[in-house]
């Protein structure tokens, strides 16, 4: 299969090609000449014919009134004007009648729809498709309401937490399961601790990025909760080092029923027992409504960083609303294209001899049981960019945008590490959308020295920017992705969240024959249902990408 080749090679491509524009001045290309959105709806039309058949019906009556035999009769001038009369008086009613929202079924969802379409918009989805949901996280069920006492649970739980902070977005899954499995088994909180991350080398404390006291206080009616292991427990390192304190071998997404039949027993037995490994330890389906909500509670209410970290993400967002010197929208762009990132991938992508070489090199020192001899990687290679599972290369996610519609002024901020190829790799992108920047280049290097003593603190900064923006464009998978695409849905869905199709895109880019105009219907056509939109869940959905249900209620 054709493969799309770096975007240095673009001027090389026939004219036909999706990634060949002509010029810069072609921008109106980008647009189609009619969206697929501006269409009537069915009920639209049938609401027009049906007035259009009352309007005919009109005519047909009066017609007799207009022939020459009758014309100079006064009872049916008064007859004729009495129907004028009644059609003009009814064109109020008729013009509320074809504009007011109606009830229509997407995507097994029921909305309000409007009878007249909202004009298409690149930075916000329409409104009547965001306003049937709100939140509910906060509500509380009955039979989860009582708190006994500190010394009145069944004994402390205690989370060793494998990998850094930063590896699962600030821990946000092992922080809101660890709330959960403790309110299941009524069991008092320690605050987790992290071990250090490999990768990063960062040693961050639950402390050094979120606000403690909030988040106690906060969920004091839901569990007990206390900063650390307590004083009458001697040896505490025995909880690190012990088997006898550690309850290891948790399934993943283990049901509720599984931690009060083998967990609760030994913490009834001990008082105080650690949980290691702990991330992805806890179903969705399988446990109570109310234990799912809570979980929302502690990642949409409770999970607050500290004041420092939240008003310079503030001015960071500021501070691109405000680049021009008017306001402006902006785009977040998680751009997930890192060294880590483009080895663990095993995908190919377009490159020097001596940049495949060294990359072989990597993978076969950091994963050498899946680099194995290296033969079966091409093959696998393919499969996985068929299947959609490849990361987005800085040119294609410039080409997608630009297809969208997405102007070369558009403000950008990156959130991204180092980009695999450096400037290189970065210059199709740069090229198409000068108006980028990241965090570095939008600050002073005194304002960032305060958070550069935790890698995680960086990260926060990202996240909550990336929060903030208009519109929000991931370009590969991941926990940091997931939980600002389900936060930005738990704001009311109205914030733009663009999440490639990247299978489909692969294809395209990958045909040489397919014209730009062709490629611009298709990257429209098939990404207006991928923006952040309501949408069903199902069992052992990801609630940290799409909070609908439990966290949201129908209006």
């Amino acid at each position: 299969m054709a493969e799309l080749r770096h975007s240095s090679s673009l001027g090389t491509r026939s004219t036909s090609s999706p990634m060949k524009r002509g010029d810069d001045d072609a921008a109106a290309a980008l647009v189609p000449e009619k969206r697929p959105d501006e269409e009537d709806d069915d009920d639209r039309h049938v609401s027009r014919d049906r007035y259009r058949r009352y309007w005919h019906q009109v005519q047909s009556l009066a017609s007799p009134y207009f022939g020459d035999e009758v014309r100079s009769s006064r009872i049916s001038l008064a007859l004729l004007g009495l129907v004028v009369f009644a059609v003009l008086i009814s064109i109020p009613s008729i013009w509320i009648r074809l504009n007011e929202p109606y009830l229509c079924r997407k995507d097994g969802i029921v909305l309000r729809c409007p009878r007249v379409k909202e004009p298409f918009s690149l930075w916000e989805n329409p409104y009547s498709a965001t306003t049937s949901w709100k939140q509910c996280a906060e509500h509380r069920d009955g039979e989860f309401s009582e708190l006994p006492p500190e010394n009145e649970t069944t004994g402390y739980v205690f989370i060793h937490a494998e990998g850094g902070l930063n590896q699962q977005r600030i821990a946000v899954h092992l922080i809101c399961n660890a709330v959960a499995v403790a309110k299941i088994m009524n069991a008092t909180l320690i605050l987790p601790v992290l071990k250090q991350d490999q990768i990063w080398k960062d040693q961050t404390k639950f402390e050094d990025i979120f606000d403690v006291d909030h988040f106690i206080n906060y969920l004091k009616d839901d569990v007990r909760i206390v900063r650390g292991i307590p004083d009458w427990f001697a040896d505490k390192s025995e909880l690190f080092t012990s088997i006898r304190r550690t309850v290891k071998n948790i399934p993943k997404y283990a049901s509720a029923e599984f931690y009060i039949d083998n967990v609760l027993p030994r913490i009834k037995e001990k008082k105080i027992m650690a949980l290691k490994p702990f991330v992805d330890r806890l179903g969705y389906d399988n446990v109570p409504q109310e234990i799912n909500r809570l979980r929302c509670r502690v990642n949409y209410h409770a999970l607050k960083f500290l004041p420092a970290i939240e008003q310079m993400a503030d001015q960071l967002a500021s501070r691109m609303r405000n680049r021009t010197g008017s306001l402006n929208p902006y785009m977040a762009l998680h751009l997930r294209f890192e060294k880590g990132m483009v080895g663990l991938s095993f995908c190919d992508f377009v490159g020097s001899r001596e940049e495949k070489a060294q990359m072989d090199a990597y993978r076969r020192k950091e994963w050498p049981r899946r680099y194995k001899n290296g033969s079966h990687l091409w093959q696998l290679a393919l499969q996985k960019r068929k299947e959609g599972r490849c990361p987005l290369e800085p040119g294609e996610v410039a080409v997608i945008l630009r297809a969208m519609g997405y102007p070369k002024e558009t403000q950008i901020y990156v959130a991204s590490g180092q980009v695999y190829g450096g400037q290189n790799r970065m210059a199709p992108l740069r090229n198409m959308f000068p108006n980028l920047v990241t965090k570095e280049e939008l600050t002073s290097k005194e304002e960032l020295d305060g958070f550069k003593k935790h890698v995680t603190s960086l990260a926060a900064l990202d996240f909550l920017v990336c929060l903030k923006s208009d519109v929000f464009v991931m370009t590969h998978g991941g926990n940091f992705a997931k939980l600002i695409i389900g936060h930005r849905r738990y704001m009311g869905h109205r914030l733009k969240s663009i999440k490639p199709d990247k299978g489909l895109m692969s294809k395209s880019f990958g045909d040489p024959y397919m014209g730009w105009a062709t490629f611009v219907e298709d990257v429209i056509v098939t990404h207006q249902t991928r923006t952040g939109l309501p949408e069903e869940t199902f069992p052992n959905y990801d609630l940290w990408e799409n909070p609908l249900t439990p966290c949201m209620c129908r209006t």
